[in-house]
C-alpha cells in the first residue's frame, strides 16, 4: 500500500484531478437527487393531510357542481362515516396559498390539542379552536401584513405541507366565496354493514380508492407533469454522472499506465496478484469515499441553489408547492456516497482486467499498455453499433414491447429513455473510430495537397494521442450533444408556446364571476361597451375513449370569428367550425387525440350521448383531455355546468378604462379580471422559469466535459515527452510544439462538435416526438437554430483552450535539458 500510495504524493495534480472529477459526477447526481427527495417529501406532506393519502374520497361522477349538502346528511344519517372536504386558491392579492376546509367535528385539526404547545400567533389566543386557520411555520413566515389581515386567526402546524392553510369548512367556504360548496367527501372508516350502498344513497358519486387518482390528478395535487419533470432531472443527473466517469475512468487508466513499472517491480519481488488487486481496490475505494463525500457536500450547495427555481416551476406550471428549504436527508447522502462507490469500480474495472491479464514483465515494456488496450478498441466499436441498433429497434418496437409490461404512459416514457440512453452511449463508443477514420482522411489529404514532414507528423501524432483523449473526448461528445438537443426542445417550445398564445389569447379581457347570474349581469353590462361579449361555459366530467372512460373538461363555446380564425386547430373537417356551431360536432384537444386515438371522423360519447369528433386543437401545458362543444348541447348534457366565464374582444387601447370600471361598478376582485398582455406575460415568466434548471444543469454538464479535457491534456502532457523531445532535437522550438498542441486540442474539439451536431439534433427529435408525447400528451414540431450552434461551437473551441492552456504552457517552459533525459531514458 505504501508503494502504491506514493504515486499519488509523486503526482498530487493528478490526484487532484482524480477527486474532483469524482467529486463533479457525486455533485450534479446528488443534488439533483437532493431536489427530489425535498420534493417527494413535500408531497407525501400533502397527500398525508388528514390521513387522506390512507382513505377513500367520494367524489362526483360526472359534473362539475361538487358533492350536494343533502348527499352528504343522507350518507351520514345511512351509516357512512365520511367527512366534507372543500378545495381551493385564494386570491393573488392575499397570496399563493391553497385552502383546504373540513368538518372539524368529522375531522379535528392537526393540532387542536398540541396548538398551544407550539405557540399560537401573538394576538390570536383567544380565537376559539373551530375559526382558526392552520399552517406550516415556514408559510407562516412569507404571509405579508396584508394577507394576514385577510385572513382567519392563524396557527402553525408542522404537519402541513408549505402553501396549505387548513381551516374549517365554513370558514373555507367564506373565504373562498363558495357557501354551501362540498368538492369531495372522505370516507372515515368503513360504512356500517347494515347501510345501503352508495349506488343507492348517492348515484351521482363515486368511491375513489386511497392514493389513486382522482379525476387524472394525483392525490396530494401533484400528477404525471411534476412525475415527468423528476424524471428528466433524473436523467440529467445520471448524463452528468456519466459525463464525470468518464475523468474518473481516463486518470485511474493513465495513473495504472504510469505506474507499470511499481506493478513489475512488486510482482517480480513477489507480491501475489489478488494481493495487488486487492490493495489497488482498497485505493480506489479510499479515494472514492473522499470523493464522494465531498460530492456530497457539493451537490447540497447545487441542490440548495436550485431548488428555489424548481419550487417555482412545480408551485407555477403543475400546481404542486415544495418547502423551500433544503433538509439533509439520508437517502440522497447515502445515495451520492454509494453512487461514487459504485461509478468507481465500473470506472476502474477496464484498468484492473488489464492488470489481471498481463504477465509478470510485460508492463516494462513501452508499448505493452496500449497493445493490450488495441483490442479493447474493436469491441467497444462494435458495442457501439450494437447499442445505435437497439435504439433503432427500441424507436420502431420498443413502445409497444414495454406497454404490456409497465403500463401504457410508463411503458412509453421508457422506452423513450431507452432509446435515448442507447443513442448516446452507442454514439460515445463509437466517438474514437469515427475521429481516427477522421484524422486519417486529413493525413491522407495533407499528404495530396500540402505534403510536408512536419504536417504528416502533426496528423500522426494527433492519431497517437487520440486514445489517451478519447474519454474525454467521449464527455465532451455527451455534453455537446445534451446542449444542442435540449436547447433545440426549448427554444422550439419557445416559440411555438409564444405563437401558441397569441392564438389561444386572441381576446383582449378575460373576466370570471362569482356565480353564473352576476356573468349575466356583466355580459349585459358589457353589450353596449366592448366589442363581443363571448360566454364560456365549462363542465367536468368523462368520456368514453377506446380506452376506456376518461376524464376530461367540457367547454361550450360562443361561436365567433375569434375562435374561427385564431385557435389553434392541427387536423380538422372541412366544415368543422359550422358543426361545432350547430351543435352536431365537438372538438378535442391534443391528448385525446395522441393518447387515446380519437380524431376527427371518431364519435367520442359525451354525457351519455355521442357527439360526432370534426377537429383536434393544441393545448400545450395541459395534461387532462378537454373538449369543445356549443353551448345548448353542454346545458342539456351537463346541468350542473358553470358559466361564470366571459371572453371579451375590445379594442387594445379601452382595455385598461374597461378593466377600472368593472372592478368598480361589480366590486371584483383583481383575480377575477386578467388582460391578455398580463397572461401572456405571466405565462411566459412560468415557461421561462421551467427551464432555468435545465439551462443551469446544461452548464454544468458542459463545464465538467471541459474538466475532463483539462485532466486528460494535462496527465498526457506529462506522458508526451518521449515523442515531443525528438521533433525538439531536430530543431521544432518549444514554442511551436506548444501551438501546436494548443492546434490539435482545437481540432478535436472541433471535430467532436461536428459529430456531437447530428446525435443532438436526433436526440431533440426524441425528446419532441417520443418523450414529450409520451409524458405530456402532446407533440413540438421541431426548428432549427443556427446561430445557438454557432456559439456552442465558440465555447466548445474556447473550453478547449481554456482547458489545453496549462498543459501547453508547461510545455513552453519546459527546459531543453528534460527534452535531453529523455534519449538517456529506458523509453
Amino acid at each position: 500500500m505504501a508503494a502504491l500510495l506514493s504515486y499519488w504524493l509523486r503526482q498530487p495534480l493528478q490526484l487532484l484531478t482524480l477527486v474532483l472529477g469524482l467529486a463533479l459526477a457525486t455533485a450534479l447526481w446528488s443534488g439533483v437527487q437532493a431536489i427530489n427527495a425535498e420534493a417527494r417529501a413535500s408531497y407525501a406532506r400533502a397527500a398525508a393531510v388528514l390521513g387522506q393519502d390512507q382513505r377513500d374520497s367520494l367524489v362526483p361522477t360526472v359534473t362539475g357542481g361538487g358533492v350536494d349538502l343533502t348527499d352528504f346528511v343522507r350518507l351520514r344519517r345511512a351509516g357512512w362515516r365520511v367527512a366534507p372536504v372543500i378545495e381551493g386558491e385564494l386570491p393573488p392579492d392575499i397570496g399563493r396559498l391553497s385552502v383546504l376546509g373540513v368538518d372539524y367535528l368529522s375531522l379535528p385539526p392537526p393540532d387542536a390539542t398540541a396548538g398551544e404547545a407550539q405557540g399560537v400567533i401573538p394576538g390570536e389566543e383567544a380565537a376559539p379552536t373551530y375559526e382558526r386557520a392552520f399552517a406550516a411555520p415556514e408559510t407562516l413566515a412569507t404571509l405579508a401584513p396584508t394577507a394576514r389581515a385577510a385572513l382567519p386567526p392563524l396557527a402553525p402546524s408542522d404537519m402541513l405541507p408549505p402553501g396549505l392553510l387548513l381551516t374549517d369548512i365554513s370558514v373555507a367556504q367564506r373565504l373562498l366565496g363558495r357557501p354551501g360548496a362540498i368538492d369531495r367527501l372522505i370516507v372515515l372508516e368503513p360504512p356500517a354493514v347494515w347501510a345501503p350502498p352508495l349506488e343507492t344513497l348517492a348515484p351521482g358519486l363515486r368511491r375513489v380508492a386511497a392514493g389513486s387518482a382522482l379525476d387524472g390528478a394525483q392525490t396530494g395535487g401533484v400528477g404525471r407533469l411534476a412525475d415527468s419533470f423528476h424524471l428528466n432531472l433524473t436523467a440529467f443527473g445520471l448524463l452528468a454522472f456519466a459525463v464525470g466517469l468518464f475523468i474518473v475512468h481516463g486518470a485511474i487508466g493513465l495513473a495504472m499506465e504510469q505506474r507499470r513499472g511499481v506493478f513489475r517491480t512488486l510482482r517480480a519481488l513477489g507480491v501475489p496478484l489478488a494481493t495487488l488487486i486487492a490493495a489497488l481496490l482498497v485505493e480506489l475505494l479510499a479515494l472514492a469515499l473522499v470523493a464522494g463525500l465531498l460530492g456530497v457536500a457539493m451537490g447540497y450547495g447545487v441542490a440548495a441553489t436550485l431548488l428555489p427555481d424548481v419550487s417555482a416551476t412545480l408551485e407555477g406550471l403543475y400546481g404542486a408547492r415544495i418547502a423551500g428549504g433544503l433538509s439533509f436527508r439520508p437517502v440522497w447522502w447515502l445515495g451520492g456516497l454509494a453512487v461514487a462507490l459504485l461509478g468507481t469500480l465500473i470506472a476502474a474495472a477496464g484498468a484492473l482486467a488489464q492488470v489481471v491479464r498481463l504477465p509478470v514483465l510485460a508492463p516494462a515494456r513501452p508499448r505493452a499498455w496500449a497493445m493490450a488496450s488495441r483490442g479493447g478498441h474493436r469491441v467497444q466499436a462494435l458495442a457501439g453499433l450494437g447499442l445505435l441498433a437497439g435504439a433503432a429497434a427500441t424507436a420502431r418496437w420498443g413502445a409497444g414491447v414495454l406497454a404490456p409490461l409497465a403500463g401504457d404512459q410508463p411503458g412509453r416514457l421508457l422506452a423513450g429513455f431507452s432509446l435515448l440512453a442507447m443513442l448516446l452511449l452507442g454514439a460515445a463508443l463509437l466517438l474514437p473510430t469515427l475521429l481516427g477514420a477522421g484524422l486519417s482522411l486529413g493525413h491522407r489529404l495533407t499528404r495530396w495537397l500540402a505534403p510536408g514532414p512536419l504536417r504528416e507528423w502533426f496528423w500522426a501524432d494527433t492519431r497517437q494521442q487520440l486514445p489517451g483523449l478519447s474519454l474525454a473526448l467521449m464527455a465532451l461528445l455527451l455534453a455537446l450533444a445534451a446542449n444542442i438537443g435540449v436547447g433545440t426542445m426549448v427554444s422550439s417550445f419557445r416559440q411555438t408556446f409564444t405563437a401558441y398564445l397569441d392564438q389561444r389569447l386572441a381576446a383582449e379581457l378575460y373576466v370570471t364571476a362569482r356565480s353564473d347570474a352576476e356573468a349575466r349581469a356583466i355580459a349585459g353590462w358589457l353589450a353596449g361597451r366592448a366589442d363581443a361579449v363571448l360566454p364560456l361555459w365549462r363542465a367536468e366530467g368523462r368520456v368514453a375513449t377506446p380506452a376506456g372512460p376518461r376524464a376530461a373538461t367540457i367547454y361550450g363555446i360562443t361561436d365567433h370569428a375569434t375562435y374561427r380564425r385564431n385557435w389553434p386547430v392541427l387536423t380538422a373537417l372541412p366544415d368543422a367550425w359550422d358543426r361545432v356551431a350547430d351543435g352536431t360536432g365537438a372538438m378535442v384537444n391534443e391528448q385525446l387525440w395522441r393518447q387515446d386515438g380519437i380524431g376527427p371522423g371518431d364519435a367520442l360519447n359525451i354525457g351519455g350521448a355521442p357527439l360526432a369528433v370534426v377537429g383536434v386543437y393544441s393545448d400545450f401545458g395541459n395534461l387532462e383531455g378537454q373538449v369543445l362543444i356549443s353551448p345548448p348541447p353542454l346545458r342539456a348534457r351537463y346541468p350542473g355546468a358553470e358559466g361564470r366565464r366571459l371572453v371579451v374582444r375590445a379594442p387594445a387601447d379601452a382595455v385598461a378604462g374597461l378593466t377600472a370600471r368593472l372592478r368598480q361598478r361589480f366590486a371584483l376582485p383583481p383575480a377575477a379580471l386578467i388582460d391578455q398582455a398580463a397572461l401572456k406575460a405571466r405565462s411566459l415568466r412560468i415557461f421561462e422559469q421551467t427551464f432555468t434548471v435545465t439551462a443551469a444543469l446544461n452548464a454544468l454538464t458542459l463545464s465538467v466535459a471541459a474538466f475532463a479535457i483539462f485532466t486528460s491534456l494535462l496527465t498526457l502532457s506529462q506522458m508526451r515527452l518521449p515523442q515531443l523531445a525528438p521533433v525538439w532535437a531536430m530543431g521544432l522550438t518549444r514554442r511551436k510544439l506548444a501551438m501546436l498542441e494548443l492546434g490539435r486540442s482545437v481540432l478535436l474539439a472541433v471535430a467532436t462538435f461536428l459529430l456531437a451536431l447530428p446525435l443532438g439534433l436526433l436526440l431533440a427529435w426524441v425528446l419532441l416526438a417520443v418523450v414529450n408525447v409520451a409524458a405530456f400528451g402532446w407533440r413540438l414540431p421541431m426548428q432549427l437554430f443556427p446561430a445557438d450552434w454557432a456559439i456552442l461551437l465558440a465555447l466548445a473551441v474556447v473550453a478547449a483552450l481554456l482547458a489545453a492552456a496549462i498543459p501547453v504552457r508547461r510545455l513552453a517552459r519546459t527546459p531543453p535539458t528534460t527534452f535531453l533525459q529523455v534519449f538517456a531514458h529506458e523509453r
